[in-house]
């Protein structure tokens, strides 16, 4: 490390042991403080309407995930599906009701950043990943902690941050493509890289949507692999059309339609249920 590198931490470290507005980043928790989960109820959506120029894109909404569990949410176009979760990460204010993370953490009183430094974490369809990165580059930058672009490239990781960062590199089945660029990753691989940069935050709660849309039979056994593996330590909300893929996954599922939960219960039970076949899947 060079005298000017040594100088630039050092200027950065006075900085952040001199301002009253930040905690230090050494104190800072994996996950957000106030999180109460006694209950085993992470996340609470309660009586939660939303209407677009007249449209009712959520109705009534009442939706409660557990601690550690993996939900599959299905429901044909239109069912407020995306609306739920572009409530539930602050990208769109319901016009009533309420939604917490834990038991003391208001999600509708915070900005879309603050949602996210609180524990929640959000996977598009599209992957987002940084194509002219490596995978370690994308999982490095991704890390949770207060760290610039160009702190990433110059600091050097401590031993812990190193062990995160290959056991997320092996969790997502890319522990042999660490050096390749984002941007000639399979399909598949890159929605398995953004996932991988969601857990490098250590998020409490994930909120994936259609994973396995463009995937291969065999990515898609990979998916199904690696979202079961993360239960128990993480509450994962999956959206999804692919029934097979929701049977492979899904010990609970919950079904919207018209913007308010028409069934819930296990895949079989879904299934059967004769407004779900109705309005749903076909017979």
């Amino acid at each position: 490390m060079t005298t000017l590198h040594r100088a630039q931490q050092l200027k950065c470290s006075v900085q952040e042991l001199t301002r009253r507005d930040e905690v230090f980043s050494f104190l800072k928790p994996d996950h957000h403080p106030l999180i109460d989960t006694r209950h085993n109820v992470l996340l609470y959506v309660e009586g939660v309407n939303k209407s677009f120029d007249g449209f009712k894109a959520i109705n009534d909404l009442n939706l409660y995930i557990k601690e550690g569990e993996l939900r599959c949410i299905i429901g044909p176009n239109g069912a407020g599906k995306t609306t739920m979760m572009d409530i539930i990460t602050g990208k769109t204010k319901p016009d009533t009701g309420q939604v917490w993370l834990g038991s003391n953490i208001n999600l509708l009183k915070m900005n879309e950043s603050e949602i996210a430094n609180a524990g929640v974490g959000r996977k598009f369809q599209k992957p987002t990943v940084i194509e002219c990165l490596t995978v370690w580059q994308n999982l490095e930058l991704a890390m949770s902690g207060v760290r610039g672009v160009w702190g990433t490239f110059v600091a050097k990781l401590s031993g812990k941050q190193k062990d995160k960062l290959e056991s997320v590199l092996t969790l997502i089945h890319l522990q042999d493509h660490a050096t390749l660029t984002a941007g000639n990753l399979s399909h598949g691989q890159k929605q398995w890289l953004e996932i991988g940069m969601l857990l490098m935050q250590n998020p409490k709660l994930l909120l994936v949507d259609e994973p396995v849309a463009g995937m291969t039979h065999q990515e898609m056994d990979r998916t199904s692999e690696l979202l079961n593996s993360l239960t128990g330590k993480h509450s994962v909300v999956v959206v999804e059309h692919d029934m097979d893929f929701v049977r492979s996954i899904a010990s609970h599922v919950t079904v919207l339609h018209q913007g308010h939960v028409l069934a819930e219960g296990t895949m079989d039970q879904v299934q059967s249920h004769p407004e779900v076949k109705q309005v749903y899947l076909v017979e």
